[in-house]
């Protein structure tokens, strides 16, 4: 059976479109109508609070995903009757509570639904060590201070289009938030990739959950980002 949660998504239906992409893009970037323009630099010496974490929800910040959910029951979630990718869910929770923007990427070769052809392809990918091609672009990617960047876990690794990504963008000196969803691995090394990838930004402590408990995990995902600094209580 399909899973349904219950998350009010107002956010989905209060999106402002920001100019984030490119005029020809077929893609665009949602923002929430209060969103900062905090300028970028300083991210260590925000304010901390009363614990002495540091806390970064005054910066200026992005919540990038990739998701494509096949037709299976587990790679999914309903809300308010609309079918969200697990990745994509874990996305909209995020940007909720941060009030971040937002940026979905999307190949310009859609990857097939059925699991089966999906699976197919990503191991094509690993074979061809692709760089699959992303659909639109971000711009003014350098005015962010924090990227919070998720995929879901295939074959122990990223998405071969998560490597495109992180060609394609200079992240000297911002700081990156993973997040995934998983099948029972984890982030299985993903998070020291992405380090290795982007040796001049600094990584926070990602949050991975299991697709088969991604349904009950709104809570789970506030408190992470409660935990890293990175919660809006402001919102």
């Amino acid at each position: 059976m399909k899973k349904t949660v219950s998350l009010l998504m107002a956010v989905m239906l209060t999106i402002v479109i920001t100019g984030v992409l490119s005029a020809c893009s077929a893609q665009t970037a949602e923002a929430p109508a209060d969103a900062g323009t905090t300028p970028s630099g300083s991210l260590l010496q925000n304010p901390s609070d009363d614990s002495g974490r540091p806390r970064y929800e005054n910066t200026k910040t992005l919540v990038v995903y990739f998701s494509v959910p096949d037709n299976r029951d587990n790679s999914y979630v309903e809300v308010n009757g609309e079918r969200l990718g697990n990745t994509q869910y874990m996305a909209y929770v995020i940007q909720e509570n941060t009030g971040a923007n937002i940026f979905r990427i999307l190949p310009k070769t859609p990857y097939p639904t059925d699991h089966n052809e999906l699976l197919q392809a990503a191991q094509e990918e690993i074979r061809q060590n692709a760089r699959p091609e992303i659909e639109g672009t971000i711009e003014h990617f350098d005015s962010y201070d924090t990227v919070f960047v998720g995929y879901p876990n295939w074959n122990a690794d990223m998405p071969y289009i998560l490597y495109t990504f992180f060609d394609t963008y200079d992240f000297s000196g911002k700081t990156i938030v993973p997040f995934n969803a998983h099948g029972g691995s984890g982030f299985s090394g993903t998070q020291e990739t992405i380090a290795r990838l982007e040796p001049d930004a600094a990584l926070l402590e990602g949050k991975s959950i299991s697709r088969n408990s991604i349904e009950g995990a709104e809570q789970e995902i506030i408190d992470w980002l409660d935990s890293i600094g990175m919660l809006n209580t402001a919102k």
